[in-house]
Parts: structure tokens; C-alpha cells; sequence
């Protein structure tokens, strides 16, 4: 079974979206200097769009990044320990997440997002490679229980 069976069924799939929607929070709440203040203030942008819009666009993709990162965890699996296969691979794994948000953000209908999508795009990978710990934790989490 991939990441995305059991990840996001629906006993899972609430807790599993309010965890990535918390660790974003935390992720963007560590984050400073003029870089920082450029992702709150387009976090700030995005969360005005409409209210509960993060969460939305996290249950919506978390599907296609859980079999983007489906290949990965699995390879993790087999060497004995996901989280930190990962991690390890933190440039693999943000590209495979990335892929699956470049993909929606160039279909968003509403200019505000893809515009300030396109203007953080630069540093994203960085920025997402620094969550992949955090993330490994969270998908660890709900693939025990």
C-alpha cells in the first residue's frame, strides 16, 4: 500500500491535514530576515484569498504528493528507515513535491496565487528542503497508527 492509501483515508486524512497545515505554521513562523518576511507576507496574501484556503489547497494536493513521494518513502522502507531516507535526500524529495506544485499553481485560476507563487518559485526548494524532516515526522506518524 503507497503513502497516499494510507495516508489519506478517511480516518487519517483530517489529522494528516491539520499536522502538514500546523507544520507549515511552525515552518514559516522560524523563518527571518527579508527572505522570511517574503514568504509571511505571500502566506498572508494566500490565506486572504478566501477563509480555510491553506487548508484547502493542502487536502487537495497532499494526494499527489503522497505518490510523488510514494517511490522514495518506499525505497526508505527497504533500508530500514524512512524518515531519515528522506531527509538524506532532501534534494530529491522537494523536487518531487515541487513538481506537484508547480503543476497546480500554473492551473490556478486566480492570478493572486499563481503570481505569488511564481515570485517565491526561486528559493521554494530551499525552503521546502528544510521541511522534509518535519514532514518525514508527520508521515511517520499516521503510517503506525
Amino acid at each position: 500500500m503507497g503513502l497516499s492509501e494510507g495516508l489519506l483515508n478517511p480516518t487519517k486524512k483530517a489529522m494528516v491535514v491539520d499536522e502538514c497545515c500546523n507544520m507549515i505554521e511552525v515552518q514559516l513562523a522560524s523563518k527571518s530576515g527579508m527572505s522570511g518576511i517574503a514568504l509571511k507576507t505571500a502566506f498572508a496574501a494566500l490565506k486572504g484569498v478566501k477563509p480555510g484556503y491553506i487548508h484547502y489547497v493542502v487536502e487537495q494536493i497532499l494526494p499527489q504528493c503522497f505518490t510523488a513521494l510514494d517511490p522514495i518513502w518506499s525505497e526508505g522502507v527497504q533500508k530500514g528507515d524512512p524518515i531519515a531516507h528522506l531527509s538524506a535526500n532532501r534534494s530529491h524529495t522537494a523536487d518531487a513535491l515541487l513538481s506537484v506544485t508547480d503543476a497546480r499553481a500554473k492551473n490556478a485560476k486566480r492570478q493572486i496565487v499563481r503570481g505569488t507563487y511564481e515570485k517565491l518559485r526561486g528559493s521554494a526548494k530551499k525552503h521546502v528542503e528544510e521541511a522534509i524532516p518535519d514532514l518525514a515526522k508527520v508521515i511517520d506518524n499516521y503510517t503506525k497508527v
